[in-house]
């Protein structure tokens, strides 16, 4: 019998929380209960502040966390916190596979395998929006407020460009910061922002669609080494199906919790015109792109690029 311990941060209720449970029941039924899941949930377990440390040691053998709380081992993988590299969900399975140079990136990465630590799918959370409790037409209604963002310098420097101030904080205490006035706002997808009743305390969306949130599912590589072939296979299955599965979940559960969000008619949601949504975006791309051209990599950002200019010219 082999244990297995999954560690997350979000409700049960988002894409990755759905998506856990999901990858829990498959590894189960494809080993036949030789290895048994238990999932932590809203950092019963561990948070954000120590969930890295706990896959390294073995305290936990699977994570999903943001790409954003790789930025210390792996700098490489702020590639997915690059502002408007996806203009919807659609995309992300034509853009980050294990045959692109993000993909690559992502499924082979050596500052991961350094750290014991071996990727095994990618999840999807959705599409960023920004959330406060003033009005976000243009990228000046940022100026000088305080938006949590997670640890990541292309999050940091994205809104120091469009003169927010960044503040990181752990995902745990974002409602409490923003009842308490610590922060004046965020990024996040509907449905962190709903599961979280962020909405509550905040009267203000924008639906910039301007970044992704994310999970790399990752397991801990001596544990997973040490498992015998037929249970390495039943591990990688059941995290193919849980990423197919998440993906199918990921627009449902975020339009839900749209939805939700506009029913408690405490917040404004406001949908911003093509001309709106490319007055944030020339203030960051291709600019964010080049700063971290050598932290990222040349190969990626230049097929980034490519694919942006692609977009524009259809």
């Amino acid at each position: 019998m082999f244990e297995l311990r999954f560690a997350h941060v979000t409700s049960p209720t988002t894409p990755k929380g759905l998506a856990a449970e999901y990858f829990a029941e498959q590894v189960e039924e494809l080993s036949d209960g030789r290895i048994e899941v238990e999932v932590f949930p809203n950092s019963e377990l561990y948070g954000d502040k120590d969930e890295m440390q706990a896959i390294q040691s073995n305290a936990v053998q699977v994570l999903a966390p943001a790409s954003a709380k790789f930025t210390t081992i792996a700098p490489s993988l702020q590639v997915l916190d690059l502002p408007f590299i996806f203009e919807g969900l659609d995309e992300i399975p034509e853009v980050v596979n294990p045959g692109t140079a993000i993909g690559e990136a992502i499924y082979t990465n050596p500052d991961l395998e350094a750290n014991g630590i071996k990727v095994i799918g990618l999840w999807d959370s959705g599409m960023k929006q920004l959330h406060a409790n003033n009005e976000m037409l243009e990228p000046d209604d940022l100026r000088g407020r305080k938006f949590r963002i997670q640890p990541s310098d292309v999050l940091r420097t994205q809104f120091d460009t469009w003169q927010g101030i960044p503040s990181p904080l752990a995902f745990a205490e974002v409602y409490s910061g923003l009842q308490q006035g610590l922060i004046d706002g965020g990024e996040n997808t509907y449905s962190n922002i709903a599961s979280q009743n962020m909405h509550t305390v905040q009267r203000h969306i924008t639906e910039l669609n301007h970044g992704y949130i994310g999970y790399i599912l990752t397991v801990n590589k001596r544990w997973y080494d040490e498992l015998p072939e037929d249970l390495q296979s039943a591990v990688e299955t059941a995290a193919e199906r849980a990423s197919e599965f998440n993906r199918s979940k990921a627009k449902e559960v975020n339009d839900e919790a749209k939805r939700l969000i506009q029913e408690a008619g405490n917040t404004k949601i406001h949908e911003p015109t093509e001309e709106e949504r490319d007055a944030f975006k020339k203030l960051v791309v291709p600019s964010e792109y080049e700063r971290y051209r050598e932290v990222i990599g040349p190969d990626v950002i230049d097929e980034l690029l490519e694919r942006d200019l692609e977009r524009e010219e259809r």
